[in-house]
This record gives structure tokens, C-alpha cells and sequence, in this order.
């Protein structure tokens, strides 16, 4: 069977995920409603899926044949749409392996202790709640289908689309400083390899945490971001007062502290982290043209 990956949703994961994959041969779907989307990875070589007039049977005709799916939407206050759409059904009869990009946020508040995927799950907000549940409902799916399913619990993922040198290069960057604070976090390019190395391997366990090796402050992160590209440190913040300007989808994250360890990434996956710290990802990144 030839390889076809079907990717609902398609962020900067899958975009890092997808060139390696092309160039190996494979056929890559995606989904989008939005026009400019679609002609962006239609350039790419990417085939849209367009989400309008009959997304179920858009769906189904798609990734009828899709040998691999990346499931990456974000669930919203409904639930997981793709979840909903399927049903009691399977519009992936060929597929071997579905992978699910879920949260860290699901093990909720640790106040900064360490935690794995035998951790049991605590989410305390609405959308790690809904993360939660879609977990549940795609191993369900796995069982119920036969597909071996993937759960990836991701950290704070950063890369070239999003990280603290953009930030701090657009005049945004804060460092903020709460006691006791700190986050795991993840460069998208060690996301990537490890999709492909739990697409390739068969009995993959079914949650795996995705994270550096380092968790650690975000001031600690913006000052080292800054002083990397020569810019001015931003002053230190106390989080009580800041928080007063913060977005709520903010105030979430930094109402949780844990450390997440990958050593399942490494063991059961074979993993080698291109980026093991914040340091490393972020000198690659100020490297590139």
C-alpha cells in the first residue's frame, strides 16, 4: 500500500512534519476552510481538503485510502469535530496508524514537580478538559478499529513560527518571574521526528510525552533569547502585578507549573532530541537566515 498521510488540521507540526515526508514519496492531505490555505499547500504538494458544503463526505473521500493520520485540530467547546463527524464509523479503512496531538496541560497544576505518562491526568481548565476527552475518544477509536492510535502530549512547542525571538525582535517580549515557576517545552522539529518514529515502529505506546530535557523559568528563556540576538533584556516583571494584563488563555498557562519527563520518548520511541534544551533550539533559530 502506498503511504498517504491525511492531516486534520494542518499547523506548524504538520508543516514541519510533511517536507520530509514529500520528498520521500509520500502523498499528504490536508484540511482547511480557508481559500489562501488551500492554495498555499496545494503549492506545497500538499492536496487540500476543503471543509465546506459537505465536510463528512469530503472527509471520507480524502482519507479513504490514507495510510497514516495526523489528527492536530484543536477540539472546541462541542468536542473534537473529527471525532463527532466519525461517529460510530471509520472513514480510514486502510489507515495503520492515527497519532493525536493532545496537551501536557492535561496533567494539570504539579506546582512544579516532575511528571510522566503514568501520572494520572488532573485538567482543571475548559479546553484541557476537551483535550482530555479527545484523548479518550481516539484511544477508544484505536481500540474499537484495530488502528494503532498515538496520543502525543505536547509541551510548549516553539519554532520558526513562533518563538521568543520574534517576540522580542517585535518589541512583545515580557520576562515575567513567579516563584517556583517553570514549563517544559519542545523545538517543532523534535515533534516531527518523533511522529515519524512512532509512524514507523509498530507497538508504539499510546501516550507519549513530548519535551525537552530542560523544563525551566520563561524569564530565565527571554533574558538567554535576548542577550543571543543582542537586544535589550526586557525588565523583570512580578507576576502579581502582571497578570493584570494578561489574556485569559495566559493566565491558564501560567496557573500551572510541572516538570514533564520524556524518557519514553527516548526509550520506546528512539529518539534523540535535535534540540535537548531551550539553548540549542534558540541558537538554531537566531541562525537561520
Amino acid at each position: 500500500m502506498s503511504n498517504h498521510l491525511f492531516c486534520f488540521g494542518y499547523g506548524q507540526c504538520a508543516a514541519a512534519l510533511t517536507p520530509g515526508l514529500l520528498a520521500e514519496g509520500w502523498r499528504v492531505s490536508a484540511t482547511t476552510r480557508d481559500p489562501a490555505k488551500a492554495a498555499a499547500l496545494s503549492a506545497a504538494g500538499i492536496a487540500p481538503v476543503r471543509l465546506q458544503g459537505d465536510p463528512d463526505r469530503a472527509i471520507a473521500e480524502a482519507a479513504g485510502d490514507a495510510s497514516h493520520v495526523l489528527v492536530s485540530a484543536a477540539p472546541g467547546e462541542a468536542g473534537d469535530a473529527l471525532l463527532a463527524a466519525i461517529g460510530d464509523g471509520n472513514p480510514f479503512g486502510r489507515a495503520r496508524w492515527l497519532g493525536y496531538l493532545s496537551t501536557t496541560g492535561v496533567y494539570g497544576d504539579h506546582q512544579g514537580a516532575w511528571v510522566d505518562e503514568t501520572t494520572p491526568i488532573a485538567p482543571a481548565q475548559p479546553r484541557t478538559q476537551r483535550r482530555a476527552a479527545a484523548e479518550d475518544g481516539w484511544l477508544s477509536f484505536g481500540a474499537r478499529t484495530g488502528i494503532a492510535v498515538t496520543v502525543f502530549r505536547l509541551a510548549g512547542i516553539y519554532g520558526p513560527a513562533s518563538n521568543p525571538l520574534i517576540a522580542l525582535r517585535e518589541g512583545r517580549a515580557r520576562r515575567i518571574q513567579r516563584e517556583g515557576q517553570v514549563f517544559s517545552r519542545i523545538h517543532v522539529d523534535d515533534i516531527a521526528q518523533a511522529i515519524r518514529a512512532a509512524m514507523a515502529k509498530a507497538g508504539a505506546p499510546p501516550l507519549v510525552n513530548l519535551a525537552d530535557d530542560e523544563p525551566a523559568a520563561p524569564s530565565e528563556v527571554t533574558e538567554f533569547a535576548a542577550r543571543l540576538i543582542g537586544v535589550p533584556v526586557p525588565p523583570l516583571e512580578d507576576y502579581r502585578i502582571a497578570r493584570e494584563t494578561m489574556s485569559p488563555m495566559a493566565l491558564s498557562f501560567w496557573s500551572e507549573s510541572k516538570r514533564v519527563r520524556n524518557d519514553l520518548l527516548k526509550s520506546a520511541l528512539g529518539v534523540t532530541l535535535r534540540y535537548p534544551t531551550y539553548r540549542e533550539g534558540l541558537r538554531a533559530l537566531a541562525a537561520r537566515p
